[in-house]
């Protein structure tokens, strides 16, 4: 043990995310440390098992709230991460726990908009968060929220829990790995294109999150090819059904 050397494997927004990854990491015989370095918190792991702990976060950060991860915290009696063993508190626990600040906000202004239009007050949320009617330069400077505003409005109970489901993993894993200003950054900008690209398509009435739910699909897919090392990524059978989705959306089945 004297002559083990510490290798950073990945830096971690969340301090519960990477304390929840390095008590499963121990339970699998991997030694593993939590170093804070520049507003990050860094896994540190044994050089020798580098490529066997790499293996496992890449696993961990598509599912990092999967009970085996917190069955592990229990099992290392981590009281910082390990959620009280109760039905309805320990789900909720833990949602609220693996999750970003951001991707929850988030998450809670879409179910916030659509539960309230469902209580009757639809015209009053959906009016003042629909894309503009005629698209102008004096419109844009006036209401300029309109260009994010249709990403919150969902029509049916299918379409928010897809949507806000894939947004909930995605995003929290993205958020946790990247950073808050990254997931910040992609639901921006994804809102705003994918909303002006369905406004020339088909005029101004429509709403979801599909556009932003797709691009933080393509984030991770993407990552996973290009920084494999972040241990972010999405297998190919959930890549695919997801294609399949988008596809089945276009031609409205």
């Amino acid at each position: 043990m004297d002559d083990m050397q510490l290798k950073p494997l990945v830096p971690v927004d969340q301090r519960a995310i990477a304390q929840l990854f390095i008590s499963y990491a121990r339970g699998q015989g991997i030694h593993c440390e939590l170093e804070a370095q520049q507003g990050s918190h860094w896994i540190l792991v044994d050089e020798a098992e580098f490529d066997r702990a790499g293996a496992l976060f890449q696993e961990f950060a598509v599912q990092p709230y999967h009970p085996k991860y917190q069955q592990a915290a229990w099992q290392q009696s981590d009281t910082d991460v390990a959620l009280p063993n109760s039905a309805f508190g320990g789900v909720a626990k833990q949602f609220l726990s693996q999750a970003g600040a951001f991707t929850l906000v988030i998450f809670g202004l879409c179910w916030l908009v659509y539960i309230g239009a469902q209580l009757g007050f639809g015209r009053d949320l959906y009016y003042p968060l629909s894309f503009f009617q005629n698209l102008s330069l004096d419109a844009l400077f006036s209401e300029p929220w309109r260009l994010i505003g249709p990403a919150f409005l969902h029509f049916s109970l299918l379409h928010i829990a897809f949507n806000t489901m894939w947004w909930w993993q995605l995003g929290s894993a993205i958020e946790a790995i990247f950073g808050r200003w990254t997931i910040i950054n992609l639901f921006l900008v994804s809102a705003i294109f994918s909303n002006l690209s369905q406004y020339l398509v088909s005029g101004p009435n429509f709403g979801g999150l599909s556009g932003v739910v797709y691009a933080v699909v393509g984030f991770a897919w993407w990552s996973g090819w290009l920084m494999p090392n972040k241990g972010l990524s999405l297998s190919k059978p959930i890549v695919g059904f997801l294609l399949v989705w988008l596809l089945l959306g276009y031609v409205d089945v």
